[in-house]
């Protein structure tokens, strides 16, 4: 099993929903992303995803992200902007248009250093239809 992984980030301001209905200070963190992507079957270059096409593809998502306040995000209006839930919002953006042998293995969401959030999501059969990144 091959596994290949990108990082980048971005930053952004988010205000965690309490239990008790009150909400914490907003604030801002610049958080940390890394996607991993795993697979038995390298393609004819030898690679099972393309780094270059894989860390502009996450760039792009990042950027929907940056500089927002995450609250105001139509994403977050039902799910806190916790680092979980930041992790499976990035996770269903970029499970979709995979190349048929590689499969998202997870996404790690760093808020603060030393704080990770890792969301890894369900492994379903992966598509016979080809897709780029």
């Amino acid at each position: 099993m091959f596994e290949v992984s990108a990082t980048s980030s971005f930053a952004a301001a988010h205000q965690l929903r309490l239990p008790d209905g009150s909400a914490e200070p907003l604030h801002r963190h610049n958080w940390r992303v890394t996607v991993t992507y795993a697979g038995s079957v390298l393609d004819e270059m030898g690679v099972l995803v393309d780094f270059d096409a894989l860390r502009a593809r996450l760039d792009r998502l990042l950027a929907t992200l940056n500089d927002q306040n995450l609250n105001t995000l139509p994403a977050f209006a039902e799910r806190n902007p916790t680092a979980e839930n930041v992790a499976l919002h990035i996770a269903e953006r970029l499970a979709v248009k995979l190349p048929a042998a590689a499969a998202l293995k997870c996404v790690e969401v760093e808020e603060a250093p030393g704080c990770v959030a890792r969301y890894s999501p369900p492994h379903e059969a992966s598509s016979d239809d080809e897709a780029s990144f």
